[in-house]
């Protein structure tokens, strides 16, 4: 079995050095790829194409080898379009036209076609007498619309190599792209949303190879559902490079903009923090680029005005590939990269988004509000730091694994209400006769080893996202008194 490998279009159009250069990389990627599935699988590299062979022995059957090379090769950043050819021994003529009508009789229904014959080794025959004899009985007994010599919508392409005879049976569809590796490598902040999977995925197929960044606002199952998503793009789409995956712990820097930050700021504020946090990540690794999935207007945070002041405090280059695309469109990506189930269950954490937020920040204004932050919280969460190797993440960590939330409260029940502090003043919990504790969630973990362990305690916030995974997280930790209250109403 082979496969005929054609190159994006930008490849080609490269000076003779690059060009070289970026075929011997995609070579390498795609080996180091197939090999994986099937270790016949050679690859083998020309000016204008590459060939994969595979032995034949190893696709026979319902084994689904087959199904996985074509599956891998349809993601590996670099190739434009794959051509399948079946191999088979030469015969006649006759034969040979047979052949190529089951391989293209519905290719070139409707539509102009030419037949190209490559040759090699000794025969009785021409190119030229084959090309004609199967082209004039695809002609006649095909729904063709005729031959074009000059400009073909269908090149019918056959080989003869010694005693073989090779046709096109599928033509593929790639990416495109670069060869992943090819350009400098990038760091990518993750939230596991749509916009920064689409981002992460875009630079990959550019050909950078693509390190991911996560800022923890509070919740262990977050993380392990970011994890999970940067597994799967970085197997699906980035396996040739290993690269790293980053964890900032940034609950405390949450609640010091909780705490010091005007809330019409906080958004941005926010952002301008992770964009020095990442800058320093980016000097340690070096890495001479950053890469978030913003889209003009899309929040708040995201107007040209606000944009500029957050970039502002970066000394490295912001990419935004998303900069311009519209959210509809950011999520039809995402479900065609496979990702959407993983970008829709990942949660929004309730008492992050400014109430009120502004959409054009002044400089002097961001400046001063942030001359009363302590900037001890931003080193601490640097300081602790884990890196990993994105192929060291375990898959099968379970983050689904629920506690039930409670509807109603018991008398032995204390309801820890673990909101932003103006999220609780702006629409406060009514619920008379029973006791509530107010710990904001970035002063929970601190404060829980305080607690009656003689009590049940139920967290709340207004979404029940925070909520659950707190309960999720201080109940892997040990503490057996936690659970989670959601009224009837939010269930």
């Amino acid at each position: 079995m082979k496969f005929i490998i054609k190159l994006f279009p930008e490849i080609t159009i490269k000076s003779r050095p690059v060009r070289k250069r970026l075929i011997a990389r995609l070579q390498t990627n795609i080996q180091i790829i197939l090999a994986r599935i099937e270790p016949s699988a050679k690859v083998s590299s020309f000016w204008d194409k590459l060939e994969v062979a595979v032995d034949p022995e190893a696709v026979q059957g319902d084994n689904g080898v087959r199904d996985e090379l074509v599956e891998a090769m349809a993601r590996i950043p670099g190739i434009q379009t794959f051509l399948e050819v079946e191999q088979y021994p030469l015969g006649d003529f006759h034969q040979v036209y047979e052949l190529t009508r089951q391989a293209y009789a519905e290719r070139i229904k409707g539509k102009t076609f030419k037949v190209r014959v490559r040759r090699s080794g000794k025969h009785e025959f021409t190119s030229v007498e084959l090309e004609r004899y199967v082209g004039g009985g695809l002609r006649q007994h095909t729904e063709a619309a005729g031959v074009d010599v000059h400009k073909p919508e269908v090149w019918v392409d056959l080989e003869v190599r010694d005693d073989r005879l090779f046709i096109i049976s599928q033509i593929h569809k790639g990416i495109g792209g670069y060869p992943l590796g090819t350009q400098e490598p990038v760091l990518s902040l993750i939230s596991g949303g749509f916009d920064s999977i689409v981002a992460s995925w875009m630079t990959m197929r550019r050909g950078c190879k693509t390190h991911f960044l996560f800022f923890n606002l509070g919740g262990y199952a977050h993380e392990i559902g970011v994890k999970q998503v940067s597994l799967y793009l970085w197997r699906r789409y980035g396996s040739s490079a290993r690269v790293k995956f980053i964890t900032v712990p940034f609950e405390e820097v949450v609640g010091e903009i909780l705490q010091s930050i005007d809330r019409s700021h906080m958004g941005v504020v926010l952002k301008r923090m992770m964009m020095r946090a990442a800058d320093r990540v980016a000097d340690r690794m070096n890495i001479p680029a950053l890469v978030t999935g913003e889209s003009i207007a899309q929040v708040s945070s995201q107007t040209l005005p606000n944009l500029s002041l957050i970039d502002n405090v970066a000394e490295h280059l912001v990419l935004r590939p998303l900069i311009t695309m519209d959210k509809p469109d950011i999520i039809d990506q995402c479900r065609a990269l496979g990702a959407f189930e993983f970008a829709s269950a990942m949660p929004e954490f309730c008492g992050v988004i400014s109430d009120k937020p502004t959409t054009a920040a002044k400089r002097e204004r961001v400046e001063r509000e942030e001359h009363a932050f302590n900037f001890e919280v931003l080193d601490k969460a640097l300081d602790e730091v884990e890196v990993i190797s994105i192929d060291e993440i375990v898959e099968n960590q379970n983050i689904n694994t629920e506690i039930e939330a409670l509807t109603r409260v018991g008398a032995d029940h204390v309801i820890v209400d673990i909101r932003a502090p103006q999220e609780e003043e702006r629409k406060p919990l009514n619920m008379p006769g029973c006791e509530i504790l107010k710990i904001p969630f970035y002063k929970l973990e601190q404060e829980v080893g305080l607690l009656d362990t003689q009590r049940t305690y139920l967290l709340y916030c207004e979404k029940g996202v925070m909520s659950q995974m707190h309960a999720q997280h201080l109940t892997e930790k040990g503490y057996a008194n936690i659970g989670v209250f959601r009224p009837a109403a939010h269930k």
